[in-house]
Protein backbone atom coordinates (compact mmCIF):
# COMPACT_ATOMS: atom_id res chain seq x y z
CA UNK A 1 0.00 0.00 0.00
CA UNK A 2 1.16 3.51 -0.82
CA UNK A 3 2.44 5.00 2.49
CA UNK A 4 0.86 8.34 1.58
CA UNK A 5 -2.68 6.94 1.32
CA UNK A 6 -3.54 7.11 5.06
CA UNK A 7 -2.42 10.75 5.21
CA UNK A 8 -4.34 11.50 2.03
CA UNK A 9 -7.48 9.92 3.49
CA UNK A 10 -7.16 12.07 6.62
CA UNK A 11 -6.77 15.21 4.52
CA UNK A 12 -9.87 14.40 2.45
CA UNK A 13 -11.93 13.91 5.62
CA UNK A 14 -10.59 17.16 7.12
CA UNK A 15 -11.25 19.02 3.85
CA UNK A 16 -14.86 17.84 3.82
CA UNK A 17 -15.13 18.87 7.48
CA UNK A 18 -13.95 22.33 6.46
CA UNK A 19 -16.53 22.31 3.67
CA UNK A 20 -19.19 21.47 6.24
CA UNK A 21 -18.09 24.32 8.55
CA UNK A 22 -18.07 26.59 5.50
CA UNK A 23 -21.71 25.64 4.94
CA UNK A 24 -22.96 26.39 8.44
CA UNK A 25 -20.67 29.42 8.77
CA UNK A 26 -21.96 30.95 5.54
CA UNK A 27 -25.58 29.75 5.66
CA UNK A 28 -26.49 33.23 6.83
CA UNK A 29 -25.22 34.72 3.56
CA UNK A 30 -28.08 33.14 1.64
CA UNK A 31 -30.94 33.28 4.12
CA UNK A 32 -30.41 35.93 6.81
CA UNK A 33 -31.99 38.70 4.78
CA UNK A 34 -35.03 36.63 3.71
CA UNK A 35 -35.61 35.45 7.29
CA UNK A 36 -35.22 38.92 8.78
CA UNK A 37 -37.83 40.35 6.37
CA UNK A 38 -40.11 37.33 7.09
CA UNK A 39 -40.10 36.31 3.44
CA UNK A 40 -39.15 32.78 4.53
CA UNK A 41 -39.16 30.84 7.78
CA UNK A 42 -35.72 29.73 8.98
CA UNK A 43 -36.35 26.02 8.27
CA UNK A 44 -37.69 26.61 4.77
CA UNK A 45 -34.90 29.08 4.01
CA UNK A 46 -32.21 26.63 5.19
CA UNK A 47 -33.69 23.80 3.10
CA UNK A 48 -33.83 26.03 0.02
CA UNK A 49 -30.26 27.21 0.58
CA UNK A 50 -29.00 23.65 1.06
CA UNK A 51 -30.56 22.46 -2.21
CA UNK A 52 -29.31 25.43 -4.22
CA UNK A 53 -25.82 25.15 -2.71
CA UNK A 54 -25.76 21.57 -3.95
CA UNK A 55 -26.85 22.62 -7.44
CA UNK A 56 -24.33 25.48 -7.58
CA UNK A 57 -21.48 23.24 -6.48
CA UNK A 58 -22.14 20.87 -9.38
CA UNK A 59 -22.07 23.52 -12.12
CA UNK A 60 -18.36 24.19 -12.74
CA UNK A 61 -14.82 23.75 -11.37
CA UNK A 62 -13.10 26.91 -12.61
CA UNK A 63 -12.67 28.45 -9.15
CA UNK A 64 -11.40 25.09 -7.84
CA UNK A 65 -8.56 25.20 -10.34
CA UNK A 66 -7.66 28.76 -9.32
CA UNK A 67 -7.50 27.85 -5.61
CA UNK A 68 -5.79 24.48 -6.02
CA UNK A 69 -3.21 25.44 -8.64
CA UNK A 70 -2.91 29.24 -8.53
CA UNK A 71 -2.03 30.14 -4.91
CA UNK A 72 1.00 27.96 -4.12
CA UNK A 73 3.17 25.79 -6.32
CA UNK A 74 1.67 22.28 -6.14
CA UNK A 75 3.81 20.47 -3.54
CA UNK A 76 4.81 16.80 -3.67
CA UNK A 77 5.18 13.91 -1.28
CA UNK A 78 4.63 13.70 2.46
CA UNK A 79 5.74 17.28 3.15
CA UNK A 80 3.26 18.51 0.57
CA UNK A 81 0.43 16.70 2.33
CA UNK A 82 1.54 18.28 5.61
CA UNK A 83 1.19 21.72 3.96
CA UNK A 84 -2.34 20.95 2.76
CA UNK A 85 -3.33 19.53 6.15
CA UNK A 86 -1.97 22.57 8.02
CA UNK A 87 -3.80 24.92 5.64
CA UNK A 88 -7.09 23.19 6.42
CA UNK A 89 -6.44 23.35 10.17
CA UNK A 90 -5.81 27.10 9.95
CA UNK A 91 -9.01 27.66 7.99
CA UNK A 92 -11.18 25.49 10.24
CA UNK A 93 -9.90 27.09 13.46
CA UNK A 94 -10.60 30.58 12.11
CA UNK A 95 -14.06 29.53 10.90
CA UNK A 96 -14.98 28.17 14.32
CA UNK A 97 -13.63 31.23 16.18
CA UNK A 98 -15.50 33.74 14.01
CA UNK A 99 -18.67 31.60 14.05
CA UNK A 100 -18.56 31.55 17.86
CA UNK A 101 -18.13 35.33 17.95
CA UNK A 102 -20.93 35.80 15.39
CA UNK A 103 -18.64 37.53 12.91
CA UNK A 104 -19.32 36.97 9.17
CA UNK A 105 -15.70 36.51 8.11
CA UNK A 106 -14.62 34.87 4.87
CA UNK A 107 -14.17 31.09 4.80
CA UNK A 108 -12.59 31.53 1.38
CA UNK A 109 -9.88 33.85 2.59
CA UNK A 110 -9.34 31.69 5.68
CA UNK A 111 -8.54 28.76 3.40
CA UNK A 112 -6.30 30.82 1.12
CA UNK A 113 -4.54 32.37 4.11
CA UNK A 114 -4.04 28.86 5.47
CA UNK A 115 -2.42 27.74 2.23
CA UNK A 116 -0.04 30.71 2.19
CA UNK A 117 0.85 30.40 5.89
CA UNK A 118 1.55 26.67 5.70
CA UNK A 119 3.60 27.09 2.51
CA UNK A 120 5.71 29.86 4.07
CA UNK A 121 6.31 27.78 7.22
CA UNK A 122 7.51 24.94 4.99
CA UNK A 123 9.70 27.29 2.91
CA UNK A 124 7.60 26.29 -0.08
CA UNK A 125 7.00 28.56 -3.06
CA UNK A 126 3.97 30.86 -3.00
CA UNK A 127 2.62 32.23 -6.28
CA UNK A 128 2.42 35.85 -5.17
CA UNK A 129 1.14 36.97 -8.56
CA UNK A 130 -1.80 34.62 -8.16
CA UNK A 131 -2.40 35.78 -4.58
CA UNK A 132 -2.46 39.41 -5.74
CA UNK A 133 -4.42 38.99 -8.96
CA UNK A 134 -6.83 36.23 -7.93
CA UNK A 135 -7.30 36.99 -4.23
CA UNK A 136 -6.28 40.45 -3.02
CA UNK A 137 -7.64 42.51 -5.92
CA UNK A 138 -11.01 40.67 -6.03
CA UNK A 139 -11.14 40.92 -2.21
CA UNK A 140 -10.97 44.72 -2.48
CA UNK A 141 -13.04 45.21 -5.64
CA UNK A 142 -15.96 42.84 -5.01
CA UNK A 143 -17.16 44.52 -1.77
CA UNK A 144 -16.95 47.93 -3.46
CA UNK A 145 -19.04 46.62 -6.36
CA UNK A 146 -21.49 45.12 -3.87
CA UNK A 147 -21.88 48.41 -1.99
CA UNK A 148 -22.19 50.58 -5.11
CA UNK A 149 -24.53 48.24 -6.97
CA UNK A 150 -26.65 47.71 -3.86
CA UNK A 151 -27.04 51.45 -3.49
CA UNK A 152 -27.93 51.98 -7.17
CA UNK A 153 -30.30 49.03 -7.48
CA UNK A 154 -32.18 50.08 -4.36
CA UNK A 155 -32.46 53.64 -5.67
CA UNK A 156 -33.86 52.22 -8.91
CA UNK A 157 -36.45 50.14 -7.06
CA UNK A 158 -37.50 53.10 -4.90
CA UNK A 159 -38.02 55.19 -8.03
CA UNK A 160 -39.79 52.43 -9.98
CA UNK A 161 -42.24 51.66 -7.18
CA UNK A 162 -42.61 55.18 -5.80
CA UNK A 163 -46.37 55.23 -6.51
CA UNK A 164 -47.15 51.60 -5.66
CA UNK A 165 -49.37 50.44 -2.83
CA UNK A 166 -46.96 49.79 0.05
CA UNK A 167 -48.69 46.64 1.33
CA UNK A 168 -48.88 45.00 -2.10
CA UNK A 169 -45.29 46.00 -2.92
CA UNK A 170 -43.99 44.48 0.32
CA UNK A 171 -45.89 41.26 -0.35
CA UNK A 172 -44.56 41.09 -3.91
CA UNK A 173 -40.96 41.60 -2.81
CA UNK A 174 -41.34 38.88 -0.19
CA UNK A 175 -42.22 36.47 -3.00
CA UNK A 176 -39.33 37.83 -5.07
CA UNK A 177 -36.98 37.16 -2.17
CA UNK A 178 -37.60 33.43 -2.53
CA UNK A 179 -35.97 33.68 -5.95
CA UNK A 180 -33.16 35.99 -4.81
CA UNK A 181 -32.41 33.71 -1.83
CA UNK A 182 -32.21 30.74 -4.19
CA UNK A 183 -29.82 32.53 -6.57
CA UNK A 184 -27.75 33.70 -3.58
CA UNK A 185 -27.34 30.09 -2.44
CA UNK A 186 -26.58 29.02 -6.02
CA UNK A 187 -23.77 31.57 -6.22
CA UNK A 188 -22.45 30.44 -2.83
CA UNK A 189 -22.28 26.85 -4.06
CA UNK A 190 -20.52 27.94 -7.24
CA UNK A 191 -17.92 29.79 -5.19
CA UNK A 192 -17.31 28.16 -1.83
CA UNK A 193 -17.76 24.45 -2.53
CA UNK A 194 -15.23 24.76 -5.34
CA UNK A 195 -12.54 25.88 -2.93
CA UNK A 196 -12.76 22.57 -1.10
CA UNK A 197 -12.72 20.75 -4.44
CA UNK A 198 -9.50 22.58 -5.26
CA UNK A 199 -7.87 21.58 -1.96
CA UNK A 200 -8.80 17.90 -2.29
CA UNK A 201 -7.60 17.84 -5.88
CA UNK A 202 -4.34 19.50 -4.80
CA UNK A 203 -3.92 16.76 -2.18
CA UNK A 204 -4.55 14.05 -4.78
CA UNK A 205 -1.99 15.63 -7.09
CA UNK A 206 0.50 15.95 -4.22
CA UNK A 207 0.10 12.27 -3.34
CA UNK A 208 0.55 11.23 -6.96
CA UNK A 209 -2.97 9.83 -7.28
CA UNK A 210 -3.63 12.03 -10.34
CA UNK A 211 -1.19 13.40 -12.93
CA UNK A 212 -2.87 16.69 -13.87
CA UNK A 213 -5.00 19.18 -12.01
CA UNK A 214 -8.46 17.99 -13.03
CA UNK A 215 -11.19 17.74 -10.40
CA UNK A 216 -12.54 14.16 -10.28
CA UNK A 217 -16.32 13.72 -10.38
CA UNK A 218 -16.42 12.09 -6.94
CA UNK A 219 -14.65 15.11 -5.44
CA UNK A 220 -17.23 17.45 -6.95
CA UNK A 221 -20.08 15.37 -5.54
CA UNK A 222 -18.52 14.93 -2.09
CA UNK A 223 -17.79 18.66 -1.72
CA UNK A 224 -21.28 19.55 -2.91
CA UNK A 225 -22.93 17.24 -0.39
CA UNK A 226 -20.72 18.42 2.49
CA UNK A 227 -21.39 22.12 1.98
CA UNK A 228 -25.08 21.45 1.46
CA UNK A 229 -25.29 19.48 4.73
CA UNK A 230 -23.41 22.24 6.56
CA UNK A 231 -25.75 24.85 5.15
CA UNK A 232 -28.78 22.96 6.41
CA UNK A 233 -27.18 22.77 9.86
CA UNK A 234 -27.48 26.56 9.89
CA UNK A 235 -25.57 29.50 11.26
CA UNK A 236 -27.96 31.44 13.45
CA UNK A 237 -25.32 33.45 15.32
CA UNK A 238 -24.11 35.08 12.10
CA UNK A 239 -27.66 35.29 10.75
CA UNK A 240 -28.55 37.79 13.49
CA UNK A 241 -25.57 39.98 12.57
CA UNK A 242 -26.33 40.08 8.84
CA UNK A 243 -30.10 40.17 9.12
CA UNK A 244 -30.64 42.71 11.86
CA UNK A 245 -27.56 44.27 13.43
CA UNK A 246 -26.22 46.08 10.34
CA UNK A 247 -29.61 47.52 9.36
CA UNK A 248 -33.25 46.42 9.50
CA UNK A 249 -34.10 45.71 5.87
CA UNK A 250 -37.44 45.93 4.08
CA UNK A 251 -38.46 43.15 1.65
CA UNK A 252 -37.47 45.42 -1.26
CA UNK A 253 -34.10 46.09 0.32
CA UNK A 254 -33.55 42.41 0.98
CA UNK A 255 -34.37 41.58 -2.63
CA UNK A 256 -31.98 44.27 -3.89
CA UNK A 257 -29.10 43.16 -1.65
CA UNK A 258 -29.46 39.48 -2.50
CA UNK A 259 -29.86 40.10 -6.23
CA UNK A 260 -26.70 42.21 -6.35
CA UNK A 261 -24.65 39.79 -4.26
CA UNK A 262 -25.70 36.72 -6.25
CA UNK A 263 -24.96 38.53 -9.51
CA UNK A 264 -21.44 39.35 -8.34
CA UNK A 265 -20.76 35.78 -7.19
CA UNK A 266 -22.05 34.06 -10.29
CA UNK A 267 -20.14 36.48 -12.56
CA UNK A 268 -16.84 36.09 -10.72
CA UNK A 269 -17.20 32.28 -10.68
CA UNK A 270 -18.09 31.84 -14.35
CA UNK A 271 -16.52 34.78 -16.19
CA UNK A 272 -13.37 35.55 -14.16
CA UNK A 273 -12.90 32.21 -12.30
CA UNK A 274 -11.64 34.02 -9.19
CA UNK A 275 -12.54 33.20 -5.58
CA UNK A 276 -14.49 35.98 -3.89
CA UNK A 277 -16.02 36.04 -0.45
CA UNK A 278 -19.79 35.63 -0.41
CA UNK A 279 -19.68 37.13 3.09
CA UNK A 280 -17.96 40.30 1.91
CA UNK A 281 -20.29 40.77 -1.04
CA UNK A 282 -23.62 40.26 0.76
CA UNK A 283 -22.54 42.38 3.72
CA UNK A 284 -21.52 45.36 1.59
CA UNK A 285 -24.62 44.95 -0.58
CA UNK A 286 -26.73 45.27 2.59
CA UNK A 287 -24.72 48.37 3.56
CA UNK A 288 -25.27 49.91 0.12
CA UNK A 289 -29.02 49.27 0.29
CA UNK A 290 -29.19 50.74 3.79
CA UNK A 291 -27.29 53.84 2.77
CA UNK A 292 -30.13 54.84 0.40
CA UNK A 293 -32.19 55.87 3.44
CA UNK A 294 -29.42 57.91 4.96
CA UNK A 295 -25.86 57.00 5.76
CA UNK A 296 -26.59 57.11 9.48
CA UNK A 297 -29.20 54.35 9.04
CA UNK A 298 -26.37 51.82 8.74
CA UNK A 299 -24.87 50.79 12.07
CA UNK A 300 -21.33 51.61 11.04
CA UNK A 301 -19.89 50.45 14.36
CA UNK A 302 -21.12 46.93 13.68
CA UNK A 303 -19.99 47.22 10.07
CA UNK A 304 -16.55 48.33 11.24
CA UNK A 305 -16.19 45.24 13.42
CA UNK A 306 -17.08 43.05 10.45
CA UNK A 307 -14.55 44.79 8.21
CA UNK A 308 -11.88 44.32 10.88
CA UNK A 309 -12.61 40.58 10.86
CA UNK A 310 -12.14 40.62 7.08
CA UNK A 311 -8.78 42.39 7.35
CA UNK A 312 -7.34 39.99 9.90
CA UNK A 313 -8.71 36.77 8.33
CA UNK A 314 -5.85 36.17 5.86
CA UNK A 315 -2.98 36.76 8.33
CA UNK A 316 -4.78 35.08 11.26
CA UNK A 317 -5.55 31.91 9.31
CA UNK A 318 -2.03 31.99 7.88
CA UNK A 319 -0.56 32.21 11.39
CA UNK A 320 -2.63 29.28 12.69
CA UNK A 321 -1.74 27.23 9.60
CA UNK A 322 1.96 27.99 10.00
CA UNK A 323 1.83 26.83 13.62
CA UNK A 324 -0.12 23.72 12.57
CA UNK A 325 2.54 22.92 9.98
CA UNK A 326 5.38 23.25 12.50
CA UNK A 327 3.58 20.96 14.96
CA UNK A 328 2.55 18.44 12.28
CA UNK A 329 6.04 18.33 10.77
CA UNK A 330 7.59 17.82 14.20
CA UNK A 331 5.18 14.98 15.06
CA UNK A 332 5.34 13.24 11.69
CA UNK A 333 9.03 13.83 11.19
Amino acid sequence: MDPLLPALAVIIVVALAFDYTNGFHDAANAIAVAVSTKALTPKVALALAAVMNLVGALISTQVAETVGAGIIEPPTGAEGLEIVFAALVGAIVWNVVTWYLGLPSSSSHALIGGLVGAALAAAHSVQWGGVLGDVVIPMVVSPLVGFGAGYLVMLGLLWAFRGANAHRAHRGFRYAQVVSSATMALGHGMQDAQKTMGIITLALLTAGEIDTFEVPAWVVLAAAIAISAGTYAGGFRIMRTLGRRIIQLTPAGGFAAQSVASGVMVTTATVFAVPVSTTHVITTSIMGVGATRRFSAVRWGVAGGIVMAWVVTLPAAAGVAALAYVVTHAVVG
